[in-house]
């Protein structure tokens, strides 16, 4: 039987989902051609590993991809994009990417530093001038680096249903609250920072912040497949997205609206979108290398010590000390990973309809392309 033969017949089982119905996974859809030996088994096993993962965590759907020097090696749509309709999941499927908007809105940062409209290291009220002050001013740079003492997310607040008309209007749900501690003295993740981020570009920029993300990342990085998730707007090829309740049961993810966190995690995209975003920073196609390098370097405490987290991206090693960035986003009815290997000049994304799932297991397909087992 053929590879594609073999994962077809893999992914035709049925599944009891929470309604009792069977439920049949659509077909994988291969949009490349796998050219290497090397590659064509490196696929063989993260096929296996996502058809076992899949059962494990009965994922509706999946969307991957894997590009190395430049070129894209494998894209691959598994499973169902809509499990009421049977639609499956194709490589041009849109999913929800959550914290996986951080590394897109940090290469509208890199570009406004290019461009000298924005000081990483001014108060962030010189590009929003009604943020209030806060015990310790906050810099655009602390922000990037989860250093400034914003808050994340409390109860609540991950599923916020209201619409904000503007990115500053957001900025209601936190900006009132003392910082969590001095800037620059601890590191604590927070996607409301992110927020704030949001509110800088358009400061520095002038702009909107959806608008200045299509002109100058999502257009010139060729991501044809990216965007804000407006659930008000119709939006070609978005799949549906999943969770699983108490009994286990996969069903209907609640209903969301993002425009609080654009930035931080509001944006759909595909595997193969991710992959080519990664690609533009590797060639240096959308930013100059040192602002990749800025971007891609562990930021510090005070106290001298690593964070593991760049500017949007986090940092270190792999087991085997290779060098790689990445970041991993979580949504409600979605995760996603992107991970690139820069000296490798290997990316592979990954991105999955339902909050249950298993995204973290990219850079294990990554390591299966770099090594071969």
């Amino acid at each position: 039987m053929t590879h594609r033969g073999r994962v077809r017949s893999a992914l035709a089982f049925a599944l009891v989902l929470g309604t009792g119905a069977p439920w049949v996974r659509g077909q994988a859809a291969l949009a490349e051609i796998r050219s290497t030996a090397r590659d064509r088994a490196a696929v063989a096993r993260a096929c296996a590993l996502i058809e076992r993962e899949m059962a494990r965590t009965l994922a509706p759907g999946v969307s991957v991809a894997v590009a190395r020097d430049g070129r894209l090696v494998w894209s691959e749509g598994i499973g169902s994009a809509d499990v009421e309709l049977q639609v499956p999941v194709s490589t041009t499927t849109r999913l929800r990417i959550g914290s996986v908007s951080k590394p897109l809105t940090s290469a509208a940062l890199g570009a406004l530093v290019e461009d000298g409209r924005l000081d990483l290291d001014a108060p962030v009220q010189r590009y929003v001038p009604d943020f209030p002050k806060k015990a310790w001013p906050i810099t655009t740079r602390e922000l990037a680096g989860h250093l400034a003492g914003i808050r994340h997310y409390e109860r609540g607040e991950f599923e916020i249903r209201d619409h904000y008309d503007t990115v500053r209007a957001g900025l209601a749900v936190f900006e009132k609250d003392a910082l969590l501690f001095e800037p620059g003295t601890q590191f604590s993740y927070s996607s409301y920072g992110w927020n704030l981020i949001a509110a800088v570009i358009e400061g520095a920029s002038g702009e909107r912040f959806l608008d200045f993300m299509q002109k100058r990342v999502f257009g010139p990085a060729g991501l044809v497949r990216t965007g804000a998730d407006d659930p008000a707007t119709i939006v070609p090829g978005r799949g549906h997205f999943y969770t699983r309740n108490e009994a286990g049961a996969v069903v209907n993810a609640g209903f969301v609206d993002n425009s609080l966190k654009w930035a931080s995690g509001g944006f759909v995209s595909t595997a193969e979108d991710l992959v080519t975003f990664a690609n533009a920073l590797l060639e240096g196609r959308l930013l100059k290398p040192g602002t990749v390098k800025l971007l891609w370097t562990s930021q510090k405490t005070s106290d001298g010590k690593d964070t593991g987290y760049g500017m949007g991206w986090g940092v270190g090693l792999d087991a085997k000390g290779r060098r790689r960035v990445s970041h991993s986003g979580g949504a409600q009815g979605g995760t996603a990973y992107l991970v690139v290997y820069p000296d490798e000049k290997l990316v592979a994304a990954m991105i999955v309809n339902s909050d249950e799932s298993f995204t973290g297991q990219t850079p294990r397909i990554a390591e299966i392309f770099l090594d071969g087992e």
